[in-house]
């Protein structure tokens, strides 16, 4: 099912607050990035935002990324990951797939194969299990690139990787030396 323009931009907002900046609507995250469903809803509507729980509900399934969840009883609502406030979204250490991937722009590629993968203002780095994800997560940027990472080697180098509950892998940072040289895609 495809979103409404003002799902979208209503779901913009929700990413703002629950992975940024909560008091943008007034509220708190706790410790574990929870949110209070009712304090968010009353926080949105007085933004200005038209809100209800038959919205939010609506957000949170139709979201193409996944990137909320409620708690059992819908009476709390997090961010799954890409949070830039220091949270702990109780993620389990899981061993990786072989390869993962990570999208960007042509115009960060030079910096990240010189540096690596850094988390920036995130508390991880963000992978794909595949191309297609990576590339449209670099389409956001400009013209994507898809890196190829060899994930089951850094897991031997020690490297602790997490899997979100919407399947985005996670770890602190990608050295070069662990892009595959001979897949790298782009331009596209």
């Amino acid at each position: 099912m495809t979103q409404s323009k003002s799902d979208i931009k209503l779901g913009r907002f929700l990413s703002l607050v629950l992975r940024h900046e909560p008091q943008a609507a007034g509220i708190s995250l706790d410790e574990r990035g929870w949110a209070d469903v009712r304090a968010l809803l009353s926080g949105v509507a007085h933004t200005g935002r038209s809100i209800d729980m038959e919205t939010l509900e609506r957000i949170v399934r139709e979201n193409n990324k996944q990137r909320y969840a409620f708690n059992e009883d819908h009476t709390k609502i997090r961010a799954n990951q890409g949070h830039s406030l220091q949270v702990d979204v109780e993620l389990t250490a899981l061993p990786p797939p072989r390869y993962l991937f990570h999208g960007t722009a042509t115009q960060f590629q030079a910096k990240i194969q010189r540096e690596g993968i850094q988390k920036m203002s995130r508390q991880y780095v963000h992978l794909s299990k595949d191309i297609e994800t990576a590339a449209a997560v670099g389409r956001r940027h400009g013209a994507p690139v898809v890196i190829r990472i060899d994930a089951e080697a850094m897991a031997r180098d020690g490297i602790t990787f997490y899997r979100s509950e919407n399947g985005v892998w996670l770890c602190d940072a990608v050295l070069p030396k662990y892009f595959d040289p001979k897949f790298i895609w782009g331009g596209i």
